[in-house]
């Protein structure tokens, strides 16, 4: 049984965190999201066995993005990252199962919590990364010393609820 065409969720302005490696990022998740929620359900499977490898390679970036500034490897945001990703994992399991809505209600979960994150967590991150002059695209500080005797175990915003 497959549920009504869900709404595509298009790119905003408001996604925009201020790091340019780091939205385009997004804008590949935010479309991976869409071509799922396109996808019929019997045959989103493919199409989510990419979306989960890119976004284990974008949380990794924003992770090395961490270390390499300052963050402690435990920071909350990293956190958030691992909660998502263990949960994406589980789906396959479930989906090949027999509740072949899994995909689609995680996309739609994922397309709900996105924005929030986005806006808070690495728009924090990309103010932190400018602030110390690190390059997302090379991955490179211009001046190491700007970091030196810094760990920071916050999320890189304000707060940690999104």
């Amino acid at each position: 049984m497959t549920t009504a065409t869900p709404t595509l969720m298009p790119w905003t302005d408001s996604l925009n965190t201020g790091d340019e490696r780091m939205d385009e990022t997004h804008q590949e998740f935010m479309d991976m999201i869409n071509k799922i929620l396109a996808t019929p359900e019997d045959e989103q499977l493919p199409v989510y066995k990419a979306f989960l490898a890119h976004t284990v390679e974008h949380f990794a970036q924003e992770e090395r993005w961490m270390l390499a500034t300052g963050f402690s490897a435990d920071n909350c945001h990293a956190e958030h990252h691992a909660t998502i990703l263990e949960t994406m994992r589980v789906v396959e399991a479930h989906y090949l199962d027999t509740d072949k809505q899994i995909i689609t209600r995680l996309a739609e979960a994922l397309a709900e919590w996105f924005p929030g994150h986005a806006a808070s967590m690495d728009a924090g991150l990309a103010a932190h990364l400018k602030s110390v002059g690190f390059d997302s695209v090379t991955e490179t500080l211009a001046d190491p010393s700007a970091i030196k005797n810094v760990t920071m175990s916050g999320c890189g915003s304000v707060s940690c609820s999104s």
